[in-house]
């Protein structure tokens, strides 16, 4: 297939790399024109995922139009706070487009509107039907082509999901589907800030204990969460769910994780940088929506809500874990 992918950070560039190496005809687009150029220049995404060749028949587009024209599979990665920049850029190219599907690679909420982000794509892209794909999925490993399972949801599971499933799977990567879209988007998105309470519970020294308490728990919540919204039961049991909290959880490449740990030592600082640094920490902004979006619903979410005030309040986290300790007893069930 003709498959286009919009951002070019170390997600969107992992995956060009595997579309690449399945065979499909691949343009990988930058956001900014200076990127575009210097991966041209030496074939490698040195910003975001160094060491990593680019092979030169991969197109490195500059301009949404060109790269839309014959396209059939359309991918969107990027930090859930830059999408509505990206589908204003896409629009007007997006108008006359015809691909067969546009598939999200995004773990966020709208930080204004909290919608997610296919309901987002599917305003950009009128027709088009839209699939998130999600799960464990560290992009340097996923580039290096060290086996991974993903899961690809849209609202139906269908010939065309199944056509795609097939597209994008392979020796290295294997894609289940899923008519969950809305429980795959909320579950990699939640996973995020559960991700960060992991950390925090390692930069702590808290213990193997405490860790696998405070995961066990977020999965409820996860749940909670999830079902409010439309998800299944299932969904936070399989790879959209749980597989990716375990891997963003303990991975060392973490992003999440590590915001954790420093927020252990040095919350002020650690929040201050947030907005200097390179990449994206997905688990921070994904608290605040999150906050919102249960509240809203009435939802019972100890932990988020704890780690919203470590973020947002000036919460002490060893007085958050007190807290959290100290709760009313109840059954697990």
């Amino acid at each position: 297939m003709n498959c286009v992918v919009f951002g070019a950070g170390a997600w969107g560039t992992a995956m060009a790399i595997h579309l690449h190496r399945q065979g499909h005809t691949v343009t990988l687009v930058p956001r900014r024109l200076e990127q575009a150029l210097a991966i041209s220049d030496c074939r490698e995404n040195r910003d975001y995922l160094p060491g990593h060749a680019i092979d030169d028949s991969m197109q490195i587009g500059l301009e949404p139009a060109p790269a839309l024209m014959d396209a059939d599979l359309v991918f969107l990665a990027c930090p859930s706070k830059g999408l509505s920049e990206l589908l204003a850029r896409i629009v007007p190219a997006a108008k006359t487009a015809r691909p067969r599907m546009a598939v999200s690679l995004i773990k966020g909420l709208d930080q204004t509107t909290l919608r997610r982000p296919s309901e987002m794509i599917a305003e950009a892209f009128p027709g088009t039907p839209v699939a998130t794909l999600s799960g464990p999925s560290n992009a340097d490993e996923v580039a290096r082509g060290l086996p991974t399972a993903m899961v690809l949801a849209a609202e139906r599971d269908d010939n065309l999901l199944r056509e795609v499933q097939s597209a994008v799977s392979g020796p290295t990567l294997r894609v289940y589907t899923s008519s969950d879209l809305a429980g795959v988007e909320i579950g990699g998105t939640i996973k995020n800030v559960y991700a960060v309470g992991a950390g925090l519970c390692d930069g702590l020294g808290l213990g193997s204990n405490a860790k696998a308490a405070l995961l066990t728990r977020g999965l409820q919540e996860m749940i909670r969460v999830g079902q409010a919204v439309g998800g299944r039961i299932e969904t936070f049991l399989g790879l959209g769910g749980v597989g990716d909290l375990m891997a963003t959880a303990h991975g060392p490449w973490s992003r999440n994780r590590s915001l954790g740990e420093e927020l252990a030592t040095d919350a002020p600082g650690t929040l201050a940088s947030l907005a200097r640094r390179k990449e994206a920490v997905e688990g921070h902004r994904a608290t605040e929506t999150l906050t919102r979006l249960a509240k809203a619903k009435g939802i019972d979410a100890p932990i988020l809500f704890c780690l919203h005030d470590i973020m947002y309040a000036g919460l002490d986290p060893r007085a958050g874990v007190t807290a959290l300790m100290t709760r009313d007893l109840r059954s697990e069930a």
